[in-house]
């Protein structure tokens, strides 16, 4: 019996567990690493490692996309592994550290988010702008987060958007469109809407993609997709950042993969992928997710090529939507 599974939960609540059944047989799944040499071709799935030195096993130039989300510069309790905040130069130079070790894995091409709060973001801009060609900072809203006597209250956090090529790299605008509710919608002379969808559940606008993003649900327990990762991001956030800097079959790679958010996005999207964590609980939750991609495909909060607002409509709702918007 594991912690996860001594925890009292509502009946309604969705988190995926591990079983110790499940951990046996989930360990067949991760990729095994050769002792010696290097692999010629990247492997699709999970290991489990640390990253430094799996990346020394892994080929040159085969990631078309990088999503780096790493432990950010505070104290953080994960399971069985605490990271504490270490200085802002610390950090820096760790981070560079990460950044100079990933870099050869990188095809020309190829798009790179490194994900970070409003301190970790210093070092993340000083970094990257060495490396990379920092084209944007994406500030999306958390919904969730304890108030503050003494200070603001956090409730956002930043994306920060890298090419390793100034112009010639991906970016599909028109594949992350939000779609959003008109309330003073405008007409043309002959009464019919002006860049907009009139429907029985309301009138919308797909709106061109921006670097606030206030639309992004914390994963939480009557979500399928939650686990007891404590810093786990939503399949809708990576559907968005896979969907405009990657095509189908490119190669999506997350060296800090936690509870497997890139990877089971990526499979869902139809890109190849592979993750690396440290934890085994982590990478187990990982292929679990991956496995439960044959039974649903789907990414909360993205219907039918359309990314929704937070809490807009129903499911029910967004299906007649879209099928009213069928051309």
């Amino acid at each position: 019996m594991n912690k996860s599974e001594d925890k009292i939960r509502a009946g309604r609540n969705r988190t995926l567990i591990l079983t110790d059944t499940e951990r046996t047989m989930l360990r067949k799944h991760l990729i095994e690493l050769p002792r010696q040499s290097k692999l010629e071709t990247p492997p699709v799935g999970t290991i489990h490692g640390d990253c430094f030195q799996v990346i020394e096993k892994l080929p040159l130039a085969f990631v078309d996309l990088l999503i780096l989300d790493p432990p950010y510069n505070l104290t953080k309790r994960f399971t069985g592994l605490t990271v504490k905040q270490v200085s802002v130069p610390e950090y820096t130079q760790w981070l560079d550290m990460v950044i100079t070790a990933l870099k050869p894995t990188l095809h020309s091409t190829a798009s790179v988010y490194i994900c970070g709060d409003w301190l970790t973001s210093t070092s993340i801009y000083e970094v990257a702008s060495r490396h990379f060609h920092v084209q944007n900072r994406i500030t999306w809203e958390r919904e969730k987060g304890r108030g503050a006597r003494a200070n603001w209250k956090n409730c956002s956090e930043d994306i920060w958007f890298c090419t390793v090529n100034k112009a010639d790299y991906t970016f599909h605008a028109d594949a992350v469109r939000l779609r959003r509710r008109v309330l003073a919608p405008y007409r043309q002379n002959d009464g019919s809407p002006k860049d907009w969808l009139e429907t029985e559940d309301g009138n919308f606008r797909d709106t061109a993609p921006s670097n606030l993003w206030t639309d992004i649900t914390i994963p939480f327990w009557s979500m399928p997709e939650n686990t007891d990762h404590p810093t786990q991001k939503s399949e809708k956030l990576l559907a968005k950042l896979i969907l405009a800097s990657s095509n189908e079959g490119d190669f999506v790679f997350d060296p800090f993969l936690g509870s497997g958010t890139t990877t089971v996005t990526a499979k869902k999207l139809g890109r190849r992928y592979l993750g690396i964590d440290s934890n085994e609980d982590y990478c187990l939750l990982a292929e679990k997710r991956l496995d439960h991609t044959t039974l649903d495909n789907s990414i909360q909060g993205y219907t039918d090529g359309v990314f929704w607002e937070r809490n807009s409509l129903s499911q029910q709702a967004l299906k007649r939507v879209s099928k009213n918007t069928q051309p």
